[in-house]
């Protein structure tokens, strides 16, 4: 089954910065999904990679430590880390 694009990016400014937001199209698609063994697999993928990241942060004393590490690898060449000892 061959699908156009589902939805569309959208770009706007926000106090100078440039953001992105994927708008998703309409609800219910056009044309309807065929369940295929193929997309089946694809979706019980899907649901244990959500399932493992559910786990992790139940694990986590604090998910927000979690995002907040991953913002910082992900954008280290924005952050600045700043010693303790100028506390």
């Amino acid at each position: 089954m061959e699908r156009g694009l589902q939805g569309y990016i959208r770009v706007s400014s926000e106090s100078g910065e440039e953001v992105r937001a994927f708008i998703p199209a309409p609800l219910p698609p056009n044309p309807t999904i065929v369940e295929s063994a193929e997309l089946r697999e694809k979706f019980d993928m899907a649901l244990a990679a959500l399932g493992r990241l559910d786990s992790v942060s139940i694990l986590l004393p604090d998910p927000t430590i979690f995002v907040y590490m991953y913002v910082a690898l992900s954008h280290n060449d924005f952050l600045t880390v700043i010693p303790l000892e100028h506390f």
